[in-house]
């Protein structure tokens, strides 16, 4: 048995919780560069916002109806996300951290009545955090994912979606009528794993919802859509084909790509944002242990605003696998040198560290330096893990690079970020304070 604990409307909510005064309000949090909807209260969804909406079309809103549009925080979200997921481990005995606002929680060996047990964790994560949430339970992941979205969305469908099922859907307490109420319900799309293309081949072929999906022949469906489908269809009858994953696999290939707050003109300016996107990369890198052996770095002129357009990438290798910053901002730097051309109004630029390996595993090869190289090789990780431990401490940015920018003033690349709200709860400045 599994359960899926989901914030509501996450980023939205995590607003609230330090100012109330957005309850009971439309509210959407943009995204980069304070482009598009990215989340929305239930109030926005009401008047029509859509996900991923661009902000210039529902701007209009905020003054016909109160819309309130706020930058994204991601500080704070990271912050509550951390406080969330403490809390909902408190459900059974292992938990999977799915994404910033899921989580998985195994239910194996739990007594009691589990849909009592789940609505005193929820109760317990909104008294303590301040986050509204939906539980899912099901024998499956892909049952309870089906329950979490059944939870969020009782209030709003008639018949079997009564109150009783509104916050915490527990699936196994379902009689088959109702299940196949429940089903027969809720579109296929809502399956975990059914995407918008395989959702439209599944309509064509008459498989509109749930229930229809469900009176398949696996056979049919491996032959049709791919055994990763088959799977998805035998975890809805019940049997556990995805195991609960402790602990998430390292990436095959690390990017950091962010488009500019403004155009950007001169080399300066992507030399700095080059070389903060390479030390961000580089951080990921050593999280998960590895060294990278190639670096591409690309940058692009705006499809949308008129002008000459360019777009180009270059891939440097590394002479050996590194994981060192100072390593990944050279190669990246000498590949935006190579590809630059002057008279361009660039939006985006980034970075990709490519073909990983692990950092304990070694090149060998004849020793061409001189001795001061092989002690830099020696004293380069010890230097970047206390990089790395002085900006987990002190917050990102602490230790840096001279070449990404010494103030944010001279950072033309930086994100525009015209409607951000406080990090409440990762920054002394941004404390709130009480007052009587």
């Amino acid at each position: 048995m599994y359960a899926l604990i989901d914030g509501n409307n996450f980023y939205v909510s995590c607003e609230r919780v330090f100012r109330p005064a957005l309850n009971h309000t439309p509210v959407v949090v943009l995204s980069n560069n304070d482009g598009c909807a990215i989340s929305r209260s239930n109030e926005a969804k009401a008047l029509g916002v859509a996900m991923g909406e661009p902000f210039f079309k529902i701007a209009d809103l905020q003054q016909k109806a109160g819309l309130v549009a706020l930058s994204a925080n991601f500080a704070l979200y990271g912050d509550m996300s951390q406080r969330m997921m403490t809390v909902a481990a408190g459900l059974g005995p292992e938990q999977e951290i799915y994404s910033i606002d899921e989580s998985f929680v195994s239910l194996a060996g739990v007594r009691g009545d589990l849909l009592v047990r789940a609505r005193r964790v929820r109760e317990r994560i909104l008294q303590w955090t301040g986050l509204p949430t939906c539980v899912g339970i099901g024998e499956t992941k892909t049952l309870a994912k089906l329950a979490n979205h059944i939870a969020k969305t009782a209030e709003r469908k008639p018949g079997v979606y009564a109150r009783d099922l509104a916050q915490v859907c527990h699936l196994g307490t379902l009689s088959k009528e109702a299940r196949q109420t429940v089903y027969q319900s809720s579109d296929v799309g809502e399956i975990w794993g059914v995407g918008r293309r395989i959702g439209a081949r599944l309509q064509e072929a008459g498989v509109n919802t749930v229930w229809d999906f469900l009176q398949l022949d696996p056979a049919i469906v491996r032959q049709n859509f791919g055994v990763v489908l088959e799977r998805t269809w035998r975890e809805l009858h019940g049997v556990p084909c995805i195991a609960l994953e402790h602990a998430p696999a390292n990436k095959q290939e690390i990017a950091c790509t962010r488009s500019f707050g403004q155009g950007i003109v001169s080399l300066e300016p992507l030399i700095q944002s080059v070389c903060e996107f390479a030390s961000r990369a580089g951080e990921k890198l050593r999280r998960q242990r590895s060294c990278a052996s190639q670096v591409l770095v690309f940058i692009r002129t705006s499809p949308f605003r008129a002008g000459p357009r360019y777009s180009q990438s270059v891939v440097v290798p590394l002479r050996r696998p590194s994981a060192n910053t100072a390593d990944l901002v050279s190669a990246a730097v000498t590949g935006l040198k190579l590809i630059y051309k002057p008279g361009f109004q660039f939006a985006k630029a980034g970075v990709m560290l490519l073909d990983l390996s692990a950092d304990n595993h070694h090149q060998g090869e004849l020793e061409l330096e001189c001795e001061e190289d092989e002690t830099h090789a020696v004293q380069a990780p010890r230097l970047m893990h206390a990089l790395d431990t002085l900006n987990q401490r002190y917050g990102r940015g602490t230790l840096a690079m001279a070449s990404t920018g010494l103030t944010e003033r001279t950072r033309l690349w930086s994100m525009r970020q015209e409607r951000l709200t406080p990090q409440y709860t990762t920054s002394w400045q941004d404390l709130p304070i009480a007052r009587a």
